[in-house]
């Protein structure tokens, strides 16, 4: 069978840190007046701390601290002594009373939830699985171990300052383990990750612990690299000295005995060993014998001074037998095969508990469906004669809601061709308007050339010639006059009825800046018609590299339109509000932006409400008096702008006027 003499080195050195002075002083603490809790956690550590160089003082303080938990009748106190005298049976190489007991602590961990007991109890079951060569419960242990720390907060607990307090420490050691097992199973690059990760700890934490550099040593040495292993045994040496750690100096002269011994280097190799095994005999401990022994046996062997090598192969036999003879081993796996037998019964009541569990789940679901389905029948009968009362006054509703809605739909027409007629108006007024200077002019000149004709006729008579030739110039220039008037009210016209009539809403290829220009001069002509006092400024800034977009101009001219009324009403309303010191200015912006044409009508008048933004585009909803707007202009500008495929928001604040942007493709 195939032993790990070093294994347990894993989980006894941890405590061993603890130097003499340690001990002294719980020794003093414990005379002095503790309460009970204190007492015992002073006694737990005392004699965990003599099981690794005085087996009989152990023994004494773990009886003191067992008889303390008794007496108080403290089953988790008990746990904690029981943890104490695991590792004793641990260290004296009992390992079926330390499996037992550590077996026996796991289950109080369940009880009470305690992490001390857990924590020392799964590194015991590591460490005694592995030398029976469980590895897969040894394993197991490990990773419980370190799962356990991280999940959980160490503190100070009745043990004081106790290793297990120290996390990273704990965390150490079940790393070394891990990298140990992988080193037995020959898998180096496992056994090389896990031990790195130890150091890694090590040094972040900053606890300048030797073991883990042993460790790493030891897996150098397996894989060939001898000179970095023997660089890393001498610092570990250095620092197990410096630090009063004489098992891991042990531990240590061991290893480099063993690797002098492969390097070739007998004499060194002897040397060391004599050390690893003078230095056990003086702390009285004896886990590292049996190697060493068994490595000057080789080392003489040899030489063929086969005296000496039989002389310390006996020694070497007696040592591990009495560590690890078959008798004990076979303990351990009865132990732990009975533990397994537990383990499966209590998953087999689990499983009958909760197979008997789904059965009772199952009646009270058939019964609760049964009960349910007789409240849903009843249900349904109930609501069933409801529904036939419902549907007579359902049918009688809907009769009256669908003459309702024939109401609302008529009158919605009769809405529509309202605000459509209120366009047309405002845009006729504003032709007319347009339409009226430029006749006003051929009106006026036409009764001035009567008048000058009657005089050149005159002229004529009297025989003045030149005088008759200066008034035919003045009729000729007047002349002239009328045809430039009479084309600019031909051309008002043939524009207005090119809006109207061309494509018959189709959309063709339009100059948006004339576009908006015009219906910007229309709107403001037909509101000055109908007010003669209005007057405001109207600023324009056109981005005359637009050109062309395909548009369906009448229905775009209708939005601009219906716009610019809005901010005419606007400044109009703050006028009358603020009449001194107030400019009204209303603007009409064109540009091109991101491949979109943007046409903005801005105002400064009294803005939009916040509360009523969201609303402005909804059929029949008007900020303006009754009776003075349909609340059908922005919706339907709306509807015109989305069916072009664009957008339209406005900006606004309330008190300095709005900004409506209407982006097209």
């Amino acid at each position: 069978m195939k032993f790990s003499f070093f294994i347990v080195f894993l989980f006894v050195t941890i405590c061993s840190i603890a130097q003499q002075s340690v001990i002294d002083n719980l020794k003093q603490a414990i005379n002095k007046p503790n309460d009970d809790s204190t007492r015992f956690g002073f006694l737990v550590q005392i004699g965990e701390l003599y099981a690794f160089n005085n087996a009989d003082s152990s023994i004494v303080y773990i009886k003191k601290a067992m008889t303390l938990a008794e007496d108080r009748n403290n089953p988790l106190w008990m746990a904690h002594a029981n943890s104490a005298v695991s590792l004793y049976f641990l260290v004296a190489g009992d390992f079926a009373s330390a499996l037992n007991l550590a077996l026996k602590n796991i289950n109080e961990f369940e009880q009470y939830r305690d992490p001390y007991v857990f924590a020392f109890s799964t590194l015991v079951l590591a460490n005694v699985y592995q030398i029976s060569e469980s590895y897969e419960k040894a394993f197991d242990y490990n990773f419980k171990t370190i799962d356990l720390l991280d999940t959980m907060h160490y503190v100070n607990n009745m043990h004081g300052i106790h290793f297990l307090n120290n996390k990273s420490k704990t965390l150490i050691t079940a790393y070394n383990g891990l990298a140990n097992m992988h080193l037995n199973l020959n898998k180096m690059d496992s056994a090389l990750l896990y031990g790195k990760k130890a150091c890694e700890v090590n040094i972040t934490e900053q606890i300048n612990w030797n073991y883990p550099l042993y460790i790493l040593a030891t897996i150098y040495e397996k894989t060939g690299r001898t000179d970095s292993a023997l660089s890393l045994y001498r610092r570990s040496v250095s620092m197990a000295i410096k630090e009063n750690i004489m098992i891991d100096v042990v531990q240590n002269y061991a290893g480099m005995a063993k690797l002098f011994k492969e390097k070739g280097r007998n004499d060194s190799a002897i040397h060391y060993a004599r050390k690893a095994i003078a230095l056990e005999s003086e702390i009285n401990y004896k886990l590292k014998t049996p190697e060493a022994y068994l490595l000057l046996s080789e080392v003489y062997e040899n030489r063929q001074m086969n005296d000496s090598a039989f002389y310390y192969y006996k020694y070497a036999m007696a040592a591990r037998d009495s560590l690890f003879n078959q008798e004990k081993i076979q303990q351990v796996q009865r132990i732990a095969f009975k533990e397994e037998l537990r383990e499966r019964e209590l998953q087999q009541q689990a499983q009958l508990e909760q197979t008997e569990y789904r059965n009772k789940i199952k009646v009270y679901i058939v019964l609760g469906i049964a009960v349910s389905l007789l409240s849903i029948a009843l249900i349904l009968w109930r609501n069933n004669r409801q529904k036939q009362k419902a549907n007579a006054l359902l049918q009688q509703k809907n009769e009256q809601v669908e003459h309702t809605l024939v109401q609302l739909k008529a009158t919605q027409a009769q809405l529509i061709q309202s605000e459509k007629m209120a366009s047309l108006g405002e845009l006729t007024s504003g032709i007319a308007h347009e339409i009226q200077n430029p006749l006003n002019f051929v009106n006026n000149f036409s009764e001035v050339n009567s008048e000058l004709i009657d005089e050149m006729q005159q002229e004529i008579k009297a025989g003045n010639s030149d005088e008759a030739i200066a008034i035919a110039n003045n009729l000729k220039d007047n002349q002239e006059k009328i045809k430039i008037h009479g084309k600019r009210a031909d051309a008002i016209v043939k524009g207005m009825l090119q809006h109207s009539r061309h494509g018959q809403g189709v959309k063709q290829p339009s100059d948006i800046n004339k576009l908006a220009d015009e219906y910007l001069r229309l709107a403001f002509q037909g509101l000055r018609a109908r007010d003669k006092s209005f007057n405001t400024t109207i600023q324009t800034d056109f981005d005359e590299t637009i050109g062309n977009i395909n548009i369906i101009p009448q229905e775009i001219g209708r939005v601009i339109l219906n716009l610019v009324n809005n901010a005419f009403y606007a400044v109009g309303e703050k006028k009358k509000q603020q009449p001194i010191g107030y400019e009204p200015i209303v603007s009409i912006t064109t540009r091109s932006v991101n491949g979109k044409v943007e046409i903005a009508v801005k105002d400064n008048g009294n803005g939009i409400p916040e509360k009523v933004v969201d609303k402005i585009f909804q059929p029949f909803f008007t900020t303006k008096p009754t009776g003075q707007g349909t609340g059908l202009g922005l919706s339907l500008a709306y509807d015109i702008v989305k069916a072009h495929g664009g957008e339209i928001k406005v900006e606004t604040k309330e008190g300095d006027g709005s900004e409506f942007i209407i982006q097209l493709p």
